[in-house]
């Protein structure tokens, strides 16, 4: 009886450090952080945002702002109809599912290139650094077991660990220990 409990208190511990390990959390910008010197698009290109995953913008306070703003705000650059604005660096954005917009509110600093889009979403391993055309959604594809990062992965990347079929194969485990 000894043994099946250490083996449950075991695999709790293993099914909780997958379950919180299964957002990622991205600085914007990587080193650089939010500042007029990243290209936005590039840096957003070819990473995966999915709900729950956070951004955090690394700025000094009063040199930089992040507001939230809908489509037409980010391509005018305009903070008219902002959903909300952080002027304390640094920030954190819990991402939701759908297409986020977000620039600088500094006057010049958006059109000088502060301006991320994100669009996320709703499952594990699906959304994309930048906008699907026609504003819909990708296809969520099939959840991965976790992984540890390569041997080669660089400095400040971000890694995503799913818990999906490993999660179901715990909990299985742990209906047959009782």
């Amino acid at each position: 009886m000894a043994a099946s409990r250490s083996a449950l208190i075991t695999l709790l511990v293993l099914v909780s450090s997958v379950a919180a390990a299964s957002a990622t959390t991205f600085t914007v910008g990587d080193s650089s952080g939010w500042s007029r010197s990243v290209n936005y698009d590039n840096w957003a290109s070819g990473k995966t945002f999915t709900d729950g995953d956070q951004l955090v913008f690394n700025f000094a306070t009063g040199n930089h702002d992040v507001v939230e703003v809908d489509k037409s705000g980010y391509d005018g650059c305009s903070t008219t109809n902002a959903a909300n604005t952080i002027q304390n660096g640094p920030a954190t954005v819990n991402l939701t599912s759908g297409t986020h917009y977000y620039i600088c509110g500094i006057s010049g600093h958006c059109s000088g290139g502060m301006k991320l889009a994100v669009t996320v979403g709703s499952g594990s391993g699906s959304g994309s650094g930048s906008p699907t055309p026609g504003g819909g959604s990708p296809s969520t594809p099939t959840p991965t077991t976790p992984s540890a990062p390569a041997p080669d992965t660089p400095a400040g990347a971000s890694v995503r660990l799913t818990a999906g079929p490993a999660l179901a194969v715990a909990a299985t485990v742990l209906v047959a220990l009782f």
